[in-house]
This record gives structure tokens, sequence and C-alpha cells, in this order.
């Protein structure tokens, strides 16, 4: 008998034909987080709010599906344990373009959307963050403790 798993991963535009799945890049290789709680998917979906990222639904979904999924498209999978000791962060850079786009902006041309790869990278004369958007991340970080 084989069971399933139930999982959280999160998930752009949920139901519309953009919908896209969040993906972290390892190496030359795309990773899908599957959380086994919803409350740390819903911490790390706030964390990539935090980041300026667009903001992710957290859907509940059977691990299999995501496995297959993962085959299919030759992506990784990692499962991320409830009560980990090992807190997981989005990336900080992220990819300059995606196969979806967010919610309500549309293609402007007939081609399929490629996804690019390439970090965007550091203005080497400006700061990552303010101390005032630090301290506004660190707040909300451990507000969720």
């Amino acid at each position: 008998m084989v069971t399933f798993m139930r999982v959280f991963v999160l998930i752009f535009n949920v139901g519309t034909e953009n919908e896209g799945i969040h993906s972290v890049r390892i190496g030359d290789r795309n990773q899908i987080l599957m959380f086994e709680s919803e409350d740390d998917a819903t911490r790390y979906a706030l964390m990539l709010e935090a980041q300026d990222f667009p903001v992710p639904s957290v859907e509940e979904i059977e691990d299999e599906e995501i496995k297959e999924f993962c085959q299919s498209a030759n992506y990784d999978w990692e499962l991320v344990t409830e009560n980990s000791s090992i807190v997981v962060t989005p990336p900080e850079l992220n990819v300059e373009e995606t196969d979806w786009k967010p919610d309500g902006q549309t293609e402007e041309t007939d081609q399929e959307t490629k996804e690019t790869l390439r970090p965007n990278p550091p203005d080497p004369t400006k700061p990552d963050l303010s101390d005032a958007e630090l301290e506004k991340i660190r707040r909300k970080l451990e507000g969720l403790l």
C-alpha cells in the first residue's frame, strides 16, 4: 500500500493560466521546497515578501505529485521537515525573469517566456538594506516566533 504525505509548497497566481511554483536555484539546478509544516511554509512566504518578491500562496499537495513534476521538469526537490533545527531562508538573489508573471501582468509578445537564471547584480554604490529595513525584517521574523 502506497501512502502519500501531504506537503505545502508556494504557488504564485493560484488558479490562473499564469500559475507558477516557487523554486530555488542551487548551482545549475532548480529545486522545489516541500514543507512538512504549513507554518514553516507561511514563514518562508513572509520572508519572500520581505524581499519584495510577489507574495505566494501556501498550497497543500501530495508529495508524490511534486516529485512527479520535478522528475518531468528535471528539477530537484527537498523536504523541509517540521521542527527542523535548520532554518530555511530564501536566497538573497532572485532571477531577473520567471516563467510566470506577477498577477495582472501580461506578455507583450506571443513567444513563450524563458526563465533567465542570471542574478540581479548588486549595485556596489548602494547598501543592500537600510538599517530601518533590516530592523523591520527583524521585527517581522521575531513576531513569527
